[in-house]
């Protein structure tokens, strides 16, 4: 019987010790897209992925809605709180509309970020831009004006959702950074909900309603690939330019037919790494992400968070005809 007890027993401890170590180093965190099958967010992923790797202990819960809509982030963030994940890191489609669920997170303990797309600052600990706004807003303008014969003619921005966080404070960059541009008038900004099919026919629009567009320029990945297919099927090459920020590996053909010349993007491999490190290091309490503090980003090295509660990652990276297969393979 004394055997039988100390077996017991032993089982017992050794149960309870499997138990704690599991639970000591299952650290759930949700990377949340602003709609999944979207390439940008499957390269973030990536390197979401690669972070819980590296850090150990880590399970990164990849999801997102299937649109581009406030109410099924709203959706997919109740389901975390539900799994009981300890961090969620949101790209957010409406910067105030989820606020009241990444609070309810919060109440239960959830270290929430955003990245790519900010929150408003009440739903969130930490906000990581890809890159500075000011920075991002005056690239598109430099593409558009090196897409145009001296710098001079008429554009127009392509965006993805009205509400978009990233997408309307660029938009206000380049407004705001026109006159470094004095050649480049901005005619009309249309809206493609991050969707394709949406986005296409939005580029189709502008072709018919402003004739005297030479460049379109979308700060989005969805939207730059769709109008760089509009111009191409229009047989307007070489009249009509497509530029923005768009992935290498969905961008390289519009490269190559020359409905591109360049285009800017920064490594979403790198961004969602950068997040996932954050999120870790709030969730193991190496931080508490306040302004002035800086981060371990692992391989990123150390993101200091502004006065805002803000951080930049990296500035944007210029692709054209000599560097776009490069990175095609990657992203």
């Amino acid at each position: 019987m004394k055997a039988l007890a100390k077996l017991a027993l032993g089982t017992a401890l050794g149960l309870a010790l499997f138990a704690g170590s599991a639970s000591a180093q299952n650290i759930k965190i949700g990377l949340v897209a602003k709609s999944l099958g979207n390439g940008f967010f499957e390269a973030a992923n990536k390197g979401a992925q690669e972070a819980a790797k590296e850090l150990g202990g880590v399970e990164v819960i990849y999801t997102g809605p299937t649109s581009t809509t406030a109410e099924g982030q709203i959706e997919v963030i109740n389901a975390l709180i539900a799994q009981r994940v300890d961090a969620i890191a949101i790209s957010a489609n409406d910067p105030d509309a989820v606020v009241p669920a990444l609070k309810r997170a919060a109440q239960r303990g959830i270290k929430v970020i955003s990245w790519d797309s900010a929150v408003g600052k009440d739903g969130r600990i930490v906000h990581l831009n890809p890159s500075s706004n000011e920075l991002i807003g005056n690239m598109c303008l430099k593409l558009a004006a090196d897409h145009l014969p001296d710098g001079k003619g008429d554009f127009a921005i392509l965006s993805a959702t009205s509400t978009s966080t990233n997408q309307n404070t660029w938009i206000a960059e380049m407004k705001k950074q026109l006159p470094k541009y004095p050649g480049l008038n901005l005619v009309t900004t249309v809206y493609g909900d991050d969707l394709a099919d949406k986005s296409y026919r939005e580029a189709q629009g502008l072709l018919k309603s402003h004739p005297n567009v030479k460049v379109i320029v979308a700060p989005t990945t969805v939207g730059v690939l769709a109008a760089s297919q509009v111009v191409k099927d229009a047989g307007k090459i070489g009249q009509v330019y497509v530029t923005g920020l768009g992935l290498p590996s969905e961008m390289a053909g519009a490269v190559h037919s020359g409905a591109t010349k360049e285009f800017a993007i920064w490594n979403p491999i790198d961004l969602g790494y950068s997040a996932t490190q954050i999120a870790y290091r709030l969730v193991k309490g190496e931080t508490d992400g306040k302004p002035g503090a800086e981060i371990n980003a692992g391989r990123m090295g150390k993101i200091r968070i502004g006065d805002n509660g803000e951080a930049a990652m990296a500035d944007p990276f210029v692709y054209d005809k000599n560097n776009v297969d490069e990175f095609a393979k990657i992203f």
